[in-house]
């Protein structure tokens, strides 16, 4: 059947001469692949296709769609929202690829409308937002993805909970016996990321690049307890080497 639904590309890769599979995360029925045919050609309308499939895209699509087929069809394609700065941007771009790789270990086959306008909420940001805001994204998303996935972190800090133990995920009184957790400053700042409520919060968290780092490993990792088939994160260094 026939369906209108949002879809955000999340890889490309080549099939046969002309065409390629787009892996992409749906609105209607989460993570789904589709053949794209005639986009790899030197013609116009090849070309002009082509353009659609890059990671992070945010497509509105016209698909076909059958539950029993692991490959599925696209019947029209067309921007559901153009970026700005995501690709030209180097700290953006970054950001996106860090993001993108991250759903590609952790999104499943089944819809989670929620998490869809999470992820397309969270793209939009990174184009709009300023640059205070697109460093400190990643550990944001990191923090709102595992709250949609049902193990976000919990707790705050406070004088009765000054430690996030990162492997119970909540904070505590005392340093537990283990190396994942954080404490002062870091965990103060970690506690004022979970209580976020708008992007445009981010603006007002400034951090040097070791404590970025120091937190942003440590969530990646809370995350990464979750799945079995959890990779290293390649985009990782190439992200936090352009972070400030």
């Amino acid at each position: 059947m026939l369906h209108n639904t949002k879809g955000i590309v999340l890889r490309v890769t080549k099939y046969g001469d002309t065409s390629v599979i787009a892996s992409i995360y749906t609105e209607l029925f989460g993570l789904q692949q589709y053949i794209i045919k005639g986009v790899r050609t030197t013609s116009k309308k090849g070309a002009s296709k082509g353009v659609f499939y890059q990671p992070a895209a945010i497509l509105q699509m016209e698909a076909y769609h059958y539950p029993m087929k692991s490959m599925q069809m696209l019947k029209e394609v067309n921007w559901s929202y153009i970026y700005e700065n995501v690709y030209s941007d180097v700290v953006r771009n970054a950001v996106a690829t860090y993001i993108v790789e991250v759903l590609q270990q952790t999104l499943q086959p089944e819809p989670h409308p929620e998490l869809f306008y999470l992820i397309e909420d969270t793209f939009k940001q990174l184009d709009k937002g300023g640059s205070t805001l697109a460093s400190n994204l990643p550990i944001y998303f990191l923090i709102h993805l595992s709250e949609t996935l049902g193990f976000g972190l919990q707790g705050n800090y406070t004088d009765a909970s000054p430690i996030l133990d990162i492997k119970e995920g909540q904070f505590v009184k005392e340093k537990p016996l283990h190396p994942y957790f954080l404490e002062g400053m870091e965990a103060q700042t970690a506690s004022t990321f979970m209580s976020l409520q708008f992007y445009n919060d981010l603006e007002n968290i400034h951090l040097s690049g070791a404590q970025r780092k120091k937190i942003l490993d440590l969530f990646q990792l809370s995350l990464s307890w979750h799945y079995k088939r959890f990779n290293e994160i390649k985009s990782l260094a190439i992200l936090q080497a352009v972070l400030h």
